[in-house]
């Protein structure tokens, strides 16, 4: 017997993010998540060697892996109207749980049990607390990015993406902001000639 839960996860690399507004470069769910993947690693990875903490940043990392897989079903909701009220966020929500509990139906028995761990997180945990700041952190790199190219589009979503991470109260995101984000702003020669 085949089963489809790989298939469904490779078509992540089909679903476009920031559908409603114009990109320089059009990015999609599986290297957002990628990226979130690394900068959740990273803040649980500084939670623990520079703030003393005990994060998992295996845990953290994994979460971020599978945090959009839901969107091979129901594809990318765009932010202002997924956030338009809380009954449609909650429609939303209620829907993605129910895509997820599909996928996870599309592999065997025996492995079910891990890959919910992965897809259905602890939202009490500091792992997830940040997962969900390292996603905030993606979008915002794609706001300098896109700025960095002109595009002046982004430039709403980058002030209010940067407000909602610095609200968060994580020192960890404000260490990333510090020492990380301001090489964002970098071209390549810039980058290769800070050695």
């Amino acid at each position: 017997m085949s089963y489809d839960f790989f298939a469904f996860c490779d078509r992540m690399k089909y679903i476009k993010r920031w559908q409603l507004m114009r990109s320089v470069q059009e990015e999609n769910i599986m290297e957002h998540s990628q990226q979130v993947a690394m900068f959740s690693h990273a803040l649980a990875v500084i939670n623990n060697k520079v703030f003393g903490g005990a994060a998992d940043p295996a845990k953290a990392a994994l979460y971020a892996v599978y945090h959009e897989c839901s969107e091979v079903m129901t594809g990318d909701m765009p932010t202002p109207i997924k956030y338009f009220n809380n009954s449609i966020h909650g429609a939303y929500k209620e829907l993605e749980e129910k895509a997820v509990e599909k996928l996870i139906k599309t592999l065997p028995c025996e492995l079910r049990d891990e890959f919910a761990f992965a897809m259905k997180p602890d939202t009490e945990s500091l792992e997830y607390a940040f997962m969900k700041a390292a996603d905030r952190l993606a979008a915002y790199v794609k706001c300098l990015e896109e700025l960095r190219c002109g595009n002046n589009e982004f430039k709403k979503a980058k002030a209010s993406i940067e407000a909602d991470l610095h609200s968060r109260n994580l020192p960890e995101v404000e260490y990333f902001f510090e020492k990380f984000i301001p090489s964002f702003a970098l071209s390549l020669d810039e980058l290769e000639s800070m050695d």
